[in-house]
């Protein structure tokens, strides 16, 4: 026997007008009871897990004292030969849960090859239900959902952003698919700047900011509308806010 590794969604952002349980508005109720009864946790930040279960427990009792559950951390700087170890406890029977810093984890997280090797030793992985940004933005944008492409953060060269843009628009065009990015937020302008500069003035674009949050702002309009508000000073309020940005070339 194994034990269950769970996949554990976290929010987007917390809705400081809920005080009394902030999470009940986008964290299921049988997510919060799961997330409650576990002692392992696989997390990306482990300050930020703690601060999570913390608020789990406001309306939950934790499986154990927060200080005494063990938190080991799963982030970019993690090398592979130490993704056995973080399953040890899984192969000896204990549930665990693997969390994001904010939405799911394994999706644009560095979650997804603790999954593979999960499956690979036999361990059952339950994926729980919780917010996504990237479906939430495909859902709200407007633009093709029945195919589309997620593809991370774009160069950060300008020269060889241009060039994935162009092609990345291409392959919209040639197959009616909407293309997905994120940025870091201090740089969504720079990266809504590279896209309206660089697509053709038909091309749709969406920015999503903020989802599932009050300050949540979705807006959809073609390339050359997007540039000619810019231009004239109406950027979007999106500095340092976590944003989505998609595009369908018509």
């Amino acid at each position: 026997m194994t034990g269950i590794l769970y996949l554990i969604p976290n929010t987007l952002g917390l809705n400081d007008g809920t005080p009394a349980n902030p999470l009940a508005e986008v964290i299921p109720e049988q997510v919060r009871a799961i997330t409650a009864s576990l002692s392992y946790f696989i997390a990306e930040n482990a300050k930020t897990t703690r601060a999570h279960l913390k608020l789990i427990g406001l309306t939950h009792p934790l499986a154990a004292p927060l200080q005494e559950i063990a938190i080991r951390e799963l982030n970019v700087n993690t090398e592979a030969n130490a993704l056995p170890g973080l399953l040890a406890p899984l192969l000896a029977d204990q549930d665990a849960g693997l969390i994001s810093e904010a939405g799911v984890p394994a999706v644009a997280d560095p979650g997804a090859n603790l999954v593979r090797l999960a499956h690979a030793s036999g361990i059952k992985v339950r994926p729980l239900v919780g917010p996504s940004s990237l479906l939430l933005a495909v859902m709200a944008s407007g633009l093709n959902g029945q195919s589309f492409a997620f593809n991370g953060y774009l160069p950060t060269d300008a020269g060889q952003r241009m060039k994935r843009l162009k092609a990345l628009e291409e392959r919209s065009r040639g197959e009616r698919q909407t293309q997905i990015f994120i940025e870091t937020p201090y740089r969504n302008a720079a990266l809504l700047e590279a896209m309206v500069n660089t697509c053709n003035a038909s091309t749709v674009v969406c920015v999503a900011t903020d989802l599932s949050l009050p300050s949540e702002s979705i807006k959809t309009q073609a390339a050359g509308k997007w540039k000619a508000e810019m231009a004239a000073g109406r950027m979007p309020d999106f500095h340092k806010k976590p944003t989505v940005f998609l595009f369908l070339a018509e």
